[in-house]
């Protein structure tokens, strides 16, 4: 599966700077992608007073003039790398709904591959605010989602030097896999992992050492298929068990960790990839990483998170 048709989210931010920056340099000449911004209409959540409308009309004049910048701004960059896009905005005082369903919908009308957004960490409020739309896209969107952060100070050129996909067990996390290394050049080192958990506490109603075996077992049946993927491959490669802290610790904050440690340009994992119970655990892994990490993450979906007919 190549990664042919992109939809790139961006607006004045520096994380869609960084977004920008991030797929212009990965992007295969050959690829079509959709830039667009969505102006947010803000009287949905403001009261709508003669003064109040006054000012947002104002507000919102601006943000389509910012939006427009933006547009033009990353047009010219990927033009200038020979790349064919087209742009598009959206203003939600006209169409409703919210920016993450907007997004939603583009990618859908695009029949994208890939999904583009920057994102801001913040604390407090803001943080909630600005979750709720990549955390709506990672469980409502039907494509691969790229959540390039603003923090993300890495100077690349071309694909990334090396990417990091972090395993769970599921076909999910494999078809992730695949996804990612379409993004990889020959020279790219890729590396492959599942963190056991040793923090789990289930041991109530199974004896921890169970657990730990369990989840062992997995990793390495989950590093098996992965390597099966890899072996086609003639990229550098490594495979390996990581392990959680036994104490104040879990499984996002040790991904995240370890791509650190090993220098990560793009972590890659799957989301939504199990059901009933075991995609509470599951599922939140992927949005807390999303959450926390300084490095670029790639989420992939299932096969059949596409509406039908795509």
């Amino acid at each position: 599966m190549a990664i042919e048709r992109i939809v790139l989210a961006t607006d004045s931010s520096s994380a869609s700077e960084k977004a920008v920056a991030f797929v212009g340099n990965m992007a295969a000449q050959n690829a079509q992608v959709h830039i667009v911004s969505v102006v947010e209409n803000f009287s949905t959540i403001s009261p709508m007073g003669p003064r109040i409308s006054a000012v947002l009309n104002a507000a919102r004049a601006e943000m389509l003039r910012d939006a427009e910048d933006s547009l033009k701004h990353a047009k010219d960059i990927f033009e200038k790398a020979g790349t064919s896009v087209d742009t598009q905005v959206i203003d939600l005082s006209k169409k409703g709904g919210d920016i993450a369903h907007a997004l939603i919908d583009v990618a859908d009308a695009q029949d994208a591959d890939l999904l583009v957004v920057g994102a801001r960490q913040h604390h407090g409020l803001l943080r909630w605010m600005e979750g709720t739309v990549s955390g709506h896209l990672t469980k409502h969107g039907h494509c691969a989602i790229l959540i390039v952060p603003a923090e993300y100070n890495q100077q690349t050129h071309g694909a990334p030097r090396r990417i990091l996909f972090a395993l769970d067990g599921s076909s999910v996390s494999i078809d992730a896999l695949r996804i990612g290394v379409q993004i990889a050049a020959p020279e790219t080192q890729l590396r492959a992992i599942y963190v056991v958990d040793h923090g789990v506490r289930l041991s109530d109603f199974v004896p921890i050492h169970l657990m730990e075996n369990a989840f062992s077992k997995e990793g390495e049946a989950a590093l098996a298929n992965a390597a099966a993927v890899f072996a086609t491959l003639p990229n550098p490669i490594e495979t390996g068990l990581i392990d959680t802290a036994i104490a104040n610790d879990d499984v996002p904050h040790t991904i995240v960790r370890e791509a650190a440690r090993w220098d990560a340009d793009l972590v890659v994992m799957g989301t939504h990839g199990r059901r009933g119970a075991a995609s509470w655990f599951i599922g939140s892994v992927a949005n807390r990483v999303a959450r926390i990490t300084n490095i670029p993450l790639l989420l992939g979906r299932d096969k059949m998170a596409k509406p039908a007919g795509q």
